[in-house]
């Protein structure tokens, strides 16, 4: 069973960058399929991308298609979450997950990390 990690949040302006961490331990981030949500306060929570378990490649939200990539380092056992050009809007907790799923679609995930708390003011 997997443990994550996420790290990296903050307070920033919009258009700002911030990049989001996601550690593991007790598996490899390669046995999984690897994903990033987000839960803003009153709202349910949203699927933000996720890497394919096999080839590593990710898959995005309309919402942040464009501005958000998501990535994997095998040897680091993490995966990232570059966010650009960030709104207001995109004010929430952030969470990582894993997935026995190769492809997992946003209902398909068994692992969570805590979340870490991103901020953009206007």
């Amino acid at each position: 069973q997997v443990q994550l990690v996420e790290s990296g949040g903050g307070l920033v302006q919009a258009g700002d960058s911030l990049r989001l961490s996601c550690a593991a331990s007790g598996r490899t981030v390669s046995s999984y399929g690897m994903g990033w949500f987000r839960q803003a306060p009153g709202k349910e929570r949203e699927f933000v991308a996720a890497i394919r378990r096999t080839t590593g490649t990710p898959y995005y939200a309309d919402s942040v298609k464009g501005r958000f990539t998501a990535s994997r380092d095998n040897a680091k056992n993490t995966v990232y979450l570059q966010m650009n050009s960030l709104k207001p809007d995109d004010t929430a907790v952030y969470y990582c997950a894993a997935s026995v799923y190769p492809v997992p679609t946003s209902d398909d995930f068994q692992f969570w990390g805590q979340g870490t708390q991103v901020t953009v003011s206007s």
